[in-house]
């Protein structure tokens, strides 16, 4: 269901710190132009922790309709409150989201059967197929394989985005997950061997700026052709690194601002990095030519 590329959408802001609306839809087109298998806004590198509900639904809103059903829309409409969760899913729902993002409880921690029934519950109300999102980093907690597995009975839980970094689990839940259950790497760095192991593709923070490559890179490891793969993974891999110089999305924001995208503006707690790896990113950029 979720072969591909799927951006994790930036969210544009004009210097007010309002949603900058023509930004996002000259993104969205942006996005469809270049070959992009789907969109995902408001996840963390849409800034989802700093939008307010309100915010949120009114970005997917806009991508939605900007997209024109040309590509699916996966609205990113997680929360650590479950009820919360829910009310703006059912609104993705309403506005015509094709599934939804739906990340792991993060501060609260729940416990195994705590993460079962939040995600089962958001399955059976919200009205969309889900994609969990596993990231403990971020979150404070793994979802371990057999909640996963668990999971992935659920008729509308139907894929995971994998970014736990923990390659002997994603090795072990794509040899044991359901078949009609997609497994997709949540980090750029980690596409190629995820895919190698069974994963159909990656939720994309690099496809922001280099959507083409980044589709050409999964179509490749599709094809089985690693070959090829390999080279393209590793020509990228120094783009991957930089935009994890400093915390997502601020980096990849800082990219999309240098290539006129958006303004280089962030709602604090986030905000610019210091000129010193600015000079880093701008550096890694222009010896790719993705900035000419």
């Amino acid at each position: 269901m979720f072969k591909g590329v799927y951006t994790a959408l930036i969210t544009p802001f004009n210097k007010d710190g309002s949603i900058d609306v023509e930004a996002l839809k000259d993104l969205v087109e942006f996005q469809i132009e270049e070959g992009i298998s789907g969109l995902v806004p408001v996840g963390t590198t849409g800034e989802s922790p700093t939008v307010s509900h309100e915010e949120n639904v009114k970005v997917v809103q806009i991508v939605v309709e900007q997209a024109k059903k040309r590509v699916p829309v996966i609205a990113g409409t997680g929360s650590n409150c479950t009820s919360e969760a829910i009310g703006m899913t059912k609104a993705a729902y309403q506005i015509g989201a094709d599934a939804t993002l739906q990340v792991a409880p993060y501060y609260n921690k729940p416990s195994a059967e705590g993460f079962y029934r939040h995600f089962t519950t958001i399955a059976d109300e919200g009205g969309l197929p889900v994609m969990v999102y596993n990231i403990p980093g971020r979150t404070g907690k793994n979802i371990d394989n057999e909640t996963m597995l668990r999971l992935a009975a659920h008729p509308k839980i139907v894929a995971v985005k994998e970014a736990s970094g923990d390659m002997a689990q994603v090795m072990d839940l794509c040899r044991r997950k359901p078949k009609d259950f997609d497994v997709l790497s949540g980090d750029d760095n980690l596409g190629l061997p995820i895919i190698a192991l069974g994963g159909v593709g990656i939720v994309s923070v690099a496809s922001n700026a280099i959507p083409k490559q980044m589709e050409q890179l999964v179509r490749l490891c599709l094809e089985n052709k690693y070959e090829e793969a390999r080279e393209l993974h590793y020509r990228l891999l120094p783009f991957f690194k930089a935009i994890f110089i400093e915390t997502n999305p601020i980096p990849i924001k800082y990219v999309m601002h240098l290539l006129g995208r958006c303004t280089e503006t962030y709602r604090l707690p986030l905000c610019p990095m210091d000129e010193g790896k600015k000079e880093q990113v701008k550096k890694v950029v222009k010896d790719l030519g993705i900035l000419r």
